[in-house]
C-alpha cells in the first residue's frame, strides 16, 4: 500500500465508524421521542461526502502527500473527536431535536454554533490539498458550502420548531 492509500483507508474507516455511531445514536434518540428534520436533503449530503471520498480514492491513491496539509487534517481530527465527545449520545449525521433537552453548550459549542461544520469544511479542503488536488478541493468546498447553506437553514428551522413546541406545551 502507498502512504496515500493508508491515509485514505484510515479516513474511510473513520467515516464508516462514524456512520455506525450516528445510526445507533439516531435510533436511540428517536426511541426517546426525538424528531428528525431535513430528511429531503440528507441523501444529497451523503452523496456529496461519498463522492468526495471515492474521488480521492480515484485521484490520490498514488500521489505524494504534503505533510503540512496532512498535519492540519490530523489536527482537525482532534477537533472532530472533541465535537463528537461534546455531543455524546446526541451526536448524529442527521438533524435530530430532542424535546425538553437544552442545546449543548459545552466543548467547542461554547465558542461556535456549528463547530462540526467548520471541521468538515476544513477536511473537505485539506485532504485533497494534502495530495496536491487543488481543483478537487475547490470544487468540493464549493459544493459543501451550498450543502451547508441548506443544512444550517434546516437545522435552524428544526431548532425554532422544537423551541416553540416546548414553549407551547
Amino acid at each position: 500500500m502507498t502512504a496515500a492509500e493508508i491515509v485514505l483507508a484510515l479516513v474511510t474507516g473513520q467515516r464508516l465508524g462514524e456512520l455506525i455511531l450516528a445510526a445507533r445514536n439516531t435510533r436511540r434518540l428517536l426511541a426517546r421521542g426525538a424528531m428528525e428534520s431535513g430528511r429531503a436533503h440528507y441523501p444529497y449530503m451523503v452523496a456529496l461526502h461519498a463522492a468526495w471520498l471515492v474521488g480521492l480514492w480515484v485521484l490520490a491513491r498514488h500521489r505524494p502527500i504534503d505533510p503540512v496539509c496532512l498535519g492540519l487534517f490530523v489536527v482537525l481530527q482532534a477537533a472532530r473527536i472533541w465535537v463528537v465527545a461534546s455531543l455524546g449520545d446526541r451526536w448524529t449525521t442527521r438533524i435530530i431535536t430532542l424535546p425538553d433537552s437544552p442545546l449543548i453548550r459545552r466543548g467547542p459549542y461554547r465558542f461556535l454554533a456549528h463547530p462540526n461544520y467548520v471541521v468538515v469544511a476544513g477536511e473537505i479542503a485539506l485532504l485533497p490539498l494534502a495530495f496536491g488536488l487543488t481543483g478537487f478541493a475547490l470544487l468540493f468546498s464549493a459544493l459543501n458550502a451550498v450543502m451547508l447553506r441548506v443544512r444550517i437553514g434546516a437545522e435552524a428551522l428544526a431548532l425554532k420548531r422544537s423551541q416553540s413546541q416546548e414553549q407551547g406545551a
